[in-house]
């Protein structure tokens, strides 16, 4: 069995300037478990990406994301990755609040068992978490959980969406989200996970950490677009990521009308450390998953034939700029 390790770092966005970068073990702290092997072979693993339209019904999306598993057990993948409020899409922050409840409370559990009943891991992308500290908002809580049904790694959504949509509604997460302050990166049988959620996808630096100085390989951005939004900028943003850390990005996400407030974009994708799209699901609104292989001997072909990390710290160097670290 291989060692899996969940990493957080403290996350600041900003350059030090000392005679040399402090040594990054000291920002990290890690949890260690043992790592299911299931259906991983020399660095290759099938996953599945899924897609969904969440609604309030809680038993009802239990339900669509059951047969997303099995769908994805039928196809002998090792991960199944679901979207953005996968448990509970409500008509408004209120009901959003309310419907918070703590990981060791009944509705994450159900999903819990749900792994262990299937032996596949499960990126749980975005639940809707009860915030002790403040109780007016919740936490935006992105969930990896292991084959056994254990919580291997939790990341809080750092990134908040206050916007006005282009032809579009109107949002503040922050009126009802309390933010997170750490970056995580999981080992899983597909390789190290860098665990973001939706928004976060608009701030390459919070990639870039993760790749360079945490060592993620596959990117996982589970979102609930708006359709404003998504057919924009979704793919395209998506690639940029992919292409600048020279990692997997795996994108779950909402999809269609889940009431009479709200939609979302949908074309949940897999894309390689080259850019190219690798999985997607046929019909771009539909309820289901598409699938792909990882494979790290490419990603690492890719990253060895262009070292952008190495590039990058010449140009810094070539620009009288300090070696970028965490702090």
């Amino acid at each position: 069995m291989t060692p899996i390790l969940a990493t957080h770092a403290r996350l600041l966005y900003r350059q030090v300037c000392r005679p040399g970068p402090r040594k990054l073990s000291r920002l990290l702290t890690t949890t260690t478990l043992s790592l299911d092997q299931t259906h991983m072979d020399q660095g290759h693993c099938k996953v599945a990406v899924g897609q969904m339209t969440a609604t309030s019904d809680r038993d009802a999306n239990f339900l669509t994301c059951k047969r997303l598993a099995q769908a994805a057990v039928a196809e002998q993948c090792s991960m199944l990755f679901l979207p953005e409020c996968f448990s509970f899409i409500g008509r408004s922050p209120a009901e959003s609040v309310a419907a918070a409840t703590p990981l060791d409370g009944p509705i994450l559990q159900r999903y819990l068992r749900l792994a262990k009943q299937n032996s596949l891991w499960l990126s749980l992308g975005g639940f809707q978490e009860y915030c002790s500290m403040d109780p007016q908002r919740l936490q935006n809580c992105h969930v990896i959980v292991n084959s056994a049904g254990q919580v291997v790694a939790t990341y809080r959504k750092v990134h908040l969406f206050d916007v006005e949509v282009f032809n579009g509604p109107v949002l503040k997460e922050t009126s009802f989200t309390v933010p997170g302050k750490e970056l995580v990166t999981c080992d899983s049988p597909a390789g190290k996970l860098g665990v973001t959620v939706c928004y976060d996808l608009r701030f390459p630096e919070m990639y870039q950490l993760l790749a360079w100085h945490m060592g993620a390989q596959i990117m996982l951005v589970p979102s609930a677009f708006t359709v404003a939004t998504g057919k924009a900028h979704w793919e395209l943003l998506l690639r940029a990521r992919a292409v600048e850390t020279q990692c997997y990005v795996i994108a779950a996400a909402q999809a269609g009308r889940h009431n009479e407030k709200r939609e979302s974009y949908g074309h949940s994708i897999i894309i390689d450390p080259w850019g190219e799209v690798v999985g997607k699901l046929d019909d771009p609104l539909a309820i289901g998953i598409a699938t792909a292989e990882i494979d790290l001997e490419h990603l690492k072909t890719i990253r060895t034939r262009m070292p952008i990390i190495d590039h990058r710290q010449l140009g810094r160097d070539c620009m009288g700029l300090p070696p970028a670290v965490l702090a």
